[in-house]
C-alpha cells in the first residue's frame, strides 16, 4: 500500500473510545461538571458499532446505584429500566432435576431487590441521547484503530474512520485514511479485551504486580413468549448441569418487558477440556426441565455472545497512564457472584471524568490522572469487589460443589467482619494456559439442535445481524499461520472450532479426510473476543474491523 496521506485532526479536551455504560457516563459527567462550573469542555465519543448499543450485550439485571448518582431523576427522564425484580431464584441443577437454594443464606448484596431487568443496549441508547443533549459529540460507526502519541510517548489521541483497504492491503477506490482525534486526555472504554486497551496495558506495564485477568464467555438469547408463560420480574440463576464439577459457569433467565425472556449461559474460560463447546453447552442447558417450559411456545428473536471480565479486584490493572485512563470493562470491574458490572462501569467512568475535569481546570493535559486511581480505591466499586475477591479463585481451585460454598462463607465473613480467612487468593494461570491436552480428554457428542429450543451456530449468527465488509483486511490475525494445524490441532484438537460461538473457525479436510486446513470465516464474527483470550498458543489477535461492522443487537 502506498504511503497514507497526512490525516486531518480535530482537537478536544477529552476523547472517549467506546459507547458503552462507562464511556457514556464519563461523557455525561464531564458535561455536567462543566455546566455547573459555567465552563466549556469539549468531549468526543467514538463507537465502532453502527449505532450506540449495536455491540452492547448483557444479561441484564441492573443495579441502578450509579445511574441514580448520574441522574437522580432517571425515572422522570424515561430511562428504560423496564421491570423491577420481584422474585429471586437460585438453583443447583442436576441432569433431571433442581435444588432451590434459600436466598436468606446468601449475603444481602447477592439479592436483587431494588434492581431492574432491562436491555443494557437500550439503556446505552438512552444514555447517548442524554449525552448529546448536553453537547457531547458522538460518532457511531467509527472504529478507533490505532493510538496517536506525543513525542514524550504519552497518548495524544486515536485514529478513527480508516476505510477502503482491501484484503491485499492495497487502497480501494473508496479509500479514506481516516482522521486523528486528539484529546488532552483519552479515555479507553472499549469493553472487554479491547485492542487499544491491550496496547496501553502492555506498553505502560499497567498489569505489573497484578494477577492475570480472567474471563468467561457469555452467550445470550432473547425470546418472546406467550403471555401465559410470562412471569415479569423473575430473575433465575443456576449452576451445575450441564457442566461438571471442574468446569465453572452458570446461567441466567430474566422475564421482563414485552413478554421477553432473556436466557443466557456463562462458561468460565479457564476450563480444561479442549473439546468443550460453550455454544453447544448452552443449547443443551435450554432443554433442562427448569428452563425449557419457560421457552416453549415462544420464539427466539435475538442471539449474541461476548467475553466477560472475571478477574475481579486482583486483576484490575493500574488505571491511569500518561495521557489517559482505562474505564469500565477495559479494566475489568465485574462482580462475578452478582453477575453484574454495568453499575461499576458507570461509576468508574464518572470517577475518571471528575479527575479529568479537575485537571483540565488546572490547565493540565497529557499527564497521568493518578487522582482517578486514588478515587477508585476509595470508592464503593473497590469495596464491592473486595467483598467478593475470593469467589472466583475458590471456585476455580476447589470446583463447583466445594468452591461455591467456600465462596459463600468467604463473602459472609467479609460482609460481617471485614476480613477473609483466605486473605486474597491468586488466580495464577491465564485462561489460555488452563487448556488441557486433547489426549487426556474424549470428544463430546452434543445433541443435534431441534430447531425449536436448540439451534445451530449459523442460524444464530444470522439473527445477530452480523455483517462485515468482506473485502477488508482480516480483523482476526494469526501471528503464525502454521500454528493452528501444526500445533493446536495435534496438541489440543484445535479448540478454536469449538470455543467460538459464531462458527468463525473451521478445520476442513479434503475428500480423503487428509490435508487439514484452517479456515477463518471472519464475516461471522460477533466480536466476543473469546479467540483472543482462549487460544492455547496465543496465536490469534483480535483487532477492530472497519467501523459499523459486526453485530447489530436489538434489545440485548
Amino acid at each position: 500500500m502506498s504511503d497514507a496521506p497526512e490525516r486531518e485532526s480535530m482537537e478536544y479536551d477529552v476523547v472517549i473510545v467506546g459507547g458503552g455504560p462507562s464511556g457514556l457516563s464519563a461523557a455525561i459527567r464531564l458535561k455536567q461538571l462543566a455546566a455547573a462550573a459555567g465552563e466549556e469542555v469539549s468531549v468526543a465519543l467514538v463507537e465502532k458499532g453502527s449505532e450506540v448499543g449495536a455491540h452492547i450485550l448483557s444479561g441484564a439485571v441492573i443495579d441502578p446505584k450509579a445511574l441514580t448518582e448520574l441522574f437522580p431523576d432517571w425515572k422522570e427522564r424515561g430511562a428504560p429500566l423496564e421491570t423491577a425484580v420481584t422474585r429471586d431464584r437460585f438453583l443447583m441443577l442436576g441432569p433431571s432435576g433442581e435444588i432451590s437454594l434459600p436466598m436468606w443464606a446468601m449475603p444481602p448484596f447477592m439479592h436483587n431487590h431494588g434492581c431492574y431487568i432491562a436491555s443494557l443496549a437500550n439503556v446505552c441508547r438512552w444514555l447517548a441521547t442524554q449525552a448529546e443533549e448536553l453537547g457531547v459529540e458522538i460518532y457511531p460507526g467509527f472504529a478507533a484503530s490505532d493510538l496517536v502519541r506525543r513525542e514524550d510517548g504519552s497518548i495524544k489521541g486515536v485514529v478513527v474512520g480508516v476505510v477502503g483497504i482491501g484484503k491485499d492491503g492495497e487502497e480501494k477506490p473508496d479509500y479514506q485514511p481516516g482522521m486523528e482525534l486528539h484529546g488532552r486526555y483519552v479515555f479507553i472504554a472499549e469493553g472487554v479485551r479491547g485492542s487499544l486497551a491491550k496496547q496501553v496495558i502492555a506498553g505502560f506495564k499497567l498489569d505489573e504486580g497484578r494477577e492475570p485477568q480472567k474471563y468467561g464467555i457469555g452467550i445470550k438469547e432473547l425470546w418472546q413468549v406467550p403471555p401465559e408463560k410470562h412471569q415479569p420480574g423473575l430473575a433465575q440463576h443456576s449452576f451445575g448441569w450441564p457442566l461438571d464439577d471442574k468446569t465453572g459457569g452458570g446461567s441466567f433467565m430474566y422475564h421482563f418487558g414485552d413478554n421477553y425472556v432473556a436466557v443466557g449461559f456463562v462458561l468460565h474460560l479457564n476450563y480444561k477440556n479442549p473439546y468443550i463447546s460453550p455454544f453447544d453447552e448452552f443449547q443443551r442447558f435450554k432443554q433442562h426441565l427448569s428452563v425449557r417450559p419457560h421457552l416453549e411456545g415462544g420464539r427466539r428473536i435475538a442471539y449474541g455472545a461476548r467475553a466477560i471480565t472475571e478477574g475481579g479486584l486482583q486483576s484490575v490493572p493500574r488505571l491511569s497512564f500518561p495521557g489517559g485512563v482505562l474505564i469500565g470493562c477495559s479494566a475489568g470491574f465485574v462482580n462475578v457472584p452478582r453477575i453484574k458490572g454495568s453499575h461499576n462501569a458507570m461509576k468508574t467512568g464518572m470517577l475518571a471524568a471528575e479527575a479529568a475535569f479537575t485537571a483540565l481546570q488546572a490547565g493540565r493535559g497529557g499527564d497521568e490522572l493518578s487522582e482517578y486511581q486514588t478515587a477508585y480505591e476509595s470508592s464503593w466499586v473497590y469495596k464491592e469487589l473486595k467483598l467478593v475477591r475470593n469467589a472466583k479463585p475458590l471456585w476455580s481451585r476447589f470446583g463447583t460443589f466445594i468452591g461455591i460454598p467456600l465462596g459463600g462463607l468467604d463473602m459472609w465473613t467479609n460482609q460481617l467482619f471485614g476480613f477473609s480467612i483466605f486473605g486474597t487468593l491468586k488466580h495464577g494461570k491465564t485462561d489460555a494456559q488452563s487448556t488441557g491436552l486433547a489426549k487426556d480428554y474424549k470428544p463430546i457428542a452434543y445433541p443435534k439442535p431441534d430447531g425449536v429450543i436448540s439451534f445451530d451456530k449459523l442460524s444464530s449468527v444470522f439473527i445477530a445481524n452480523t455483517n462485515h465488509e468482506e473485502d477488508q483486511p482480516a480483523h482476526l490475525r494469526l501471528k503464525d499461520p502454521s500454528v493452528p494445524i501444526s500445533v493446536n490441532l495435534p496438541k489440543y484438537g484445535e479448540p478454536a472450532r469449538l470455543y467460538c460461538p459464531a462458527g468463525v473457525y473451521e478445520v476442513v479436510y479434503d475428500e480423503q479426510q487428509a490435508n487439514p486446513k484452517f479456515v477463518i470465516n471472519a464475516q461471522n464474527c460477533v466480536h466476543c473476543k473469546t479467540c483472543d483470550i482462549k487460544d492455547p498458543s496465543q496465536n490469534i489477535v483480535w483487532t477492530t474491523p472497519e467501523g459499523g461492522g459486526g453485530p447489530n443487537y436489538p434489545n440485548m
